[in-house]
């Protein structure tokens, strides 16, 4: 029996905008869908205003980057990223009880092999609150995948999805602290427990349909989103500030320890302030 996903269009644009005349920038956008196996990229461009050559690689992370330079004088750049993505539902899932054990990831081996996921990160690090939380659900549940469904369950129920609740450098302390924030602190969180019960973990950047039923050659307004994975014997994905397995509505761009790993642009620039930024994502399933 075959199983049929879904075509999705993303356009995805964003920029800054400048106090004055800006001389040259030179800048990174991490704005491209993967190729993967659960995922193929059947056209990706970026292009930047002004124009600009581009060149792009894979960084350490395995994140597709377009790098480019801009030497004509600007008040305003923007990228756009337009992308045609084939995805498919959700598969292959573990059962609660399933998974390598915790003694599998405690071995030396395990623990060398996934170093840089085990380790905390300015938005990842925890305090005394969340670390005796994250144990007392370890204490609880059999297996680490059982662990890190409950921890997506409790981070959900705890912290409420509010937009503009918080900055791009909000770290996971201060989103738990309000209980609210957006899908990146909820997922920063959920990264952050999941290390400190020995889980090795993953944040994932890219884009969500936010509608399962959605109607085909319809544009609809989305954003960026950000979910988690983690390994108890491979890597398994999960969307926490839904509560939903990654499936035919995600579209993955890149993956690192946090968001710091995989920003949409960054550069660096030689002139007056930053003004601003502004930020514009359309999806449309085609099929």
């Amino acid at each position: 029996m075959s199983v049929r996903g879904w075509r999705l269009k993303v356009e995805h644009r964003t920029g800054f905008s400048y106090a004055g005349k800006v001389v040259s920038s030179y800048n990174e956008a991490r704005m491209s869908p993967r190729n993967e196996p659960r995922q193929a990229v059947l056209e990706a461009r970026i292009e930047a205003f002004p124009p600009a050559r581009t060149y792009r690689y894979e960084d350490y992370w395995g994140t597709v980057v377009t790098a480019f330079d801009v030497h004509t004088p600007h008040d305003t750049l923007e990228v756009t990223a337009t992308s045609t993505v084939e995805t498919l539902p959700p598969g292959d899932l573990l059962d609660a009880d399933a998974g390598a054990g915790w003694t599998e990831l405690a071995s030396p081996e395990q623990v060398d092999r996934w170093h840089e996921f085990l380790l905390p990160t300015p938005r990842t690090a925890l305090d005394g609150e969340l670390t005796e939380l994250a144990e007392s659900v370890r204490a609880t549940q059999p297996t680490p995948h059982a662990a890190a469904l409950a921890i997506c369950e409790r981070v959900r129920e705890e912290v409420a999805y509010t937009a503009g609740a918080t900055g791009v450098q909000t770290d996971a302390v201060h989103a738990w602290r309000q209980r609210k924030g957006v899908c990146q602190d909820i997922s920063h969180l959920v990264v952050g427990l999941l290390r400190v019960i020995g889980a090795p973990a993953r944040y994932v950047s890219g884009y969500l349909h936010p509608s399962p039923s959605a109607v085909t050659d319809e544009r609809v307004v989305g954003q960026s989103h950000a979910w988690v994975e983690w390994w108890a014997g491979r890597w398994t994905a999960f969307d926490p500030t839904n509560g939903i397995p990654v499936g035919e509505r995600h579209v993955v761009v890149g993956r690192g320890r946090e968001y710091a790993d995989v920003p949409p642009l960054k550069g660096v620039y030689a002139g007056p302030a930053n003004t601003g930024q502004g930020v514009e994502v359309v999806l449309t399933r085609l099929r």
